[in-house]
């Protein structure tokens, strides 16, 4: 039995682990992959307030090592289910708290195109932190248009000879700073209007066709493709037990409480306006706070 059991060892899910266990909660943290979540991959984190260039892997880590330290219990087992009396279910074992904080985040969305799932790692990434300096001198594309596929242009333009930027429309949802950043850069050339249809290559990615609003079609010679077009949430497995949006999103009137009582959301895996680090940390402190409060 334990007092709180949170699902995704994330930036939110973290932080309410640190909320719980010095609340003298005993706590349970369950990660299906590695902890850090997406921020892990982060190159530099600029807009956490008082972290000015601090990299996604140095926070995460901290942030970890942290949770662990206060008394945390952080176990490496996949989430299969749980239900309304609170019971978790894991590639493991079975557990039983008295509250559950969903806190799984999001996945990268892939393009859904021939050959993509052949190509990860070939020629297709969606890190450019991650995998940016295997293509030094080298041609690339990005393909998005909001924060992540802006950020990831900056990164590489330093990197590579050219970098394309693949936008299915003529204007972008990224921050405008961003956008001023990117149009200062000589070798990045935005493809607006425009969608990747075709991934080229057999051993390696070669070429990427598009398509412009006009229907006109052309391929690109690209050594590396990062793809950037948003995030998909992992919560499938709760469908049957907390509501869930179309879109895969878990629903808060208040941005905390389920339907169910005594099931919590945290973080990316819920319906927002704004992913970002400063929400999720946000969203992990009052969770946990509220568990605490409601704990019979």
């Amino acid at each position: 039995m334990y007092d709180i059991i949170i699902v995704g060892a994330g930036p939110a899910g973290l932080t309410a682990a640190i909320y719980g266990v010095r609340a003298n909660k005993k706590v349970l943290v369950l990660e299906g992959k590695a902890y850090g979540g997406q921020i892990i991959n982060a190159e530099k984190i600029d807009n956490y307030p008082g972290m000015p260039h601090i990299s996604g892997f140095d926070f995460a880590t901290s942030l970890y090592k942290q949770t662990l330290e206060l008394g945390a219990e952080i176990k490496l087992e996949k989430v299969l289910s749980i239900t309304k009396e609170k019971v978790v279910v894991t590639n493991k074992n079975k557990y039983q708290a008295k509250a559950i904080i969903l806190a799984t985040g999001a996945e990268n969305r892939k393009l859904s195109l021939a050959n993509e799932n052949r190509l990860i790692g070939k020629g297709i990434s969606y890190c450019a932190t991650c995998d940016g300096n295997f293509y030094k001198g080298k041609i690339v594309a990005v393909n998005g248009g909001g924060n992540t596929a802006l950020s990831d242009a900056l990164y590489l333009a330093p990197i590579a000879s050219k970098v394309y930027l693949i936008h299915r429309r003529d204007s972008f949802k990224a921050e405008a700073k961003l956008v001023e950043d990117l149009k200062t850069k000589d070798n990045v050339e935005l493809i607006l209007n425009s969608s990747i249809t075709s991934l080229n290559g057999d051993d390696k990615l070669e070429s990427i066709t598009v398509i412009d609003d006009n229907e006109n079609t052309h391929n690109i010679k690209v050594d590396g493709l990062f793809v950037a077009i948003g995030q998909i949430p992992q919560n499938d497995i709760f469908a049957d037990t907390i509501d869930i949006s179309l879109n895969g999103y878990i629903k808060s009137d208040d941005g905390v409480h389920t339907n169910v009582p005594g099931i919590y959301v945290a973080g990316d895996a819920r319906v927002k306006d704004l992913r970002q680090l400063t929400t999720a940390i946000n969203d992990g402190a009052v969770s946990a706070d509220i568990a605490v409060k409601e704990m019979i």
